[in-house]
C-alpha cells in the first residue's frame, strides 16, 4: 500500500488483520532455509556482532525484540509480537516523500544448538507487499572461533507496478535496508 501520508495505528491494525487469511505472494515458501530459487534477486549480508556468551545472548535478545528494524526511515508494526510461525507483521517505510506499508508472515523459526548455534526466523511476503519473496534474519555463534554474526538472506522480485517501474530505486532501498539493519544489530549488541 502506497500513500502520501503515514497510516494511523488503527489503519495499520486493519491492514494487518486483512492479511490473516491471505496466502503468500510467491510459490517458493521456505526456500531461504535451503537453496534460493532462480528468478529472484538475491541479497546476502553478514556482520560480526562480537564474541562470546554475552554477545550471543544480546544478539538473540535483539532478534526477539526485532531490533534489526530499528532504522530511522522504517517502522515495524508491531515489535512486540512474538517470533513464531504464522505471525503477521507490517513494515512501514518512509521514502522519497511517500510511505509504503508491506505485509509479511513468519514462515519458519530457527533455534539450533549444534554444530553452530543459530537463532532467527524468515518471513515471506503477502499479497499486500510491493515485492514478492522471503527474508531470513539469523544470528550465529560458532563456538570454535567464538564469533557471533548477524546474517540476512533475502530473495525477491518486484510484484506491484510501482515496484516494477521503480526497480532501480527498489534495489537501492533493499541495499539501504541491509546496511541499516546490520548497523541496528551492531548497536543493539554493543550497548553498555
Amino acid at each position: 500500500m502506497f500513500s502520501l501520508t503515514a497510516p494511523s495505528d488503527d489503519g495499520i491494525r486493519r491492514f494487518i488483520s486483512k492479511q490473516i487469511d491471505s496466502g503468500f505472494s510467491y510459490p517458493d515458501v521456505g526456500a531461504s532455509a535451503t537453496l534460493v530459487p532462480t528468478g529472484y534477486n538475491v541479497d546476502h549480508h553478514r556482520v560480526q556482532l562480537g564474541t562470546g556468551t554475552l554477545a550471543w545472548n544480546r544478539a538473540v535478545e535483539a532478534i526477539r525484540a526485532w531490533q534489526m528494524f530499528n532504522i530511522p526511515w522504517m517502522r515495524l508494526c508491531w515489535p512486540t509480537v512474538p517470533i513464531r510461525v504464522g505471525t503477521e507483521v507490517a513494515v512501514l517505510v518512509r521514502h522519497f516523500g511517500f510511505h509504503s506499508l508491506n505485509a509479511c508472515r513468519i514462515v519458519y523459526v530457527i533455534d539450533e544448538a549444534d554444530p553452530i548455534k543459530r537463532f532467527g526466523f524468515a518471513y515471506g511476503t503477502l499479497a499486500e507487499h510491493a515485492e514478492r519473496g522471503e527474508e531470513r534474519f539469523t544470528v550465529e555463534w560458532n563456538r570454535d572461533d567464538d564469533k557471533v554474526w548477524y546474517d540476512i538472506l533475502a530473495f525477491s522480485r518486484p510484484r506491484q507496478m510501482l515496484a516494477r517501474l521503480g526497480y532501480p530505486l527498489s534495489r537501492f532501498l533493499q541495499k539501504r535496508f541491509a546496511e541499516g539493519s546490520k548497523a541496528a544489530m551492531v548497536k543493539s549488541v554493543s550497548r553498555t
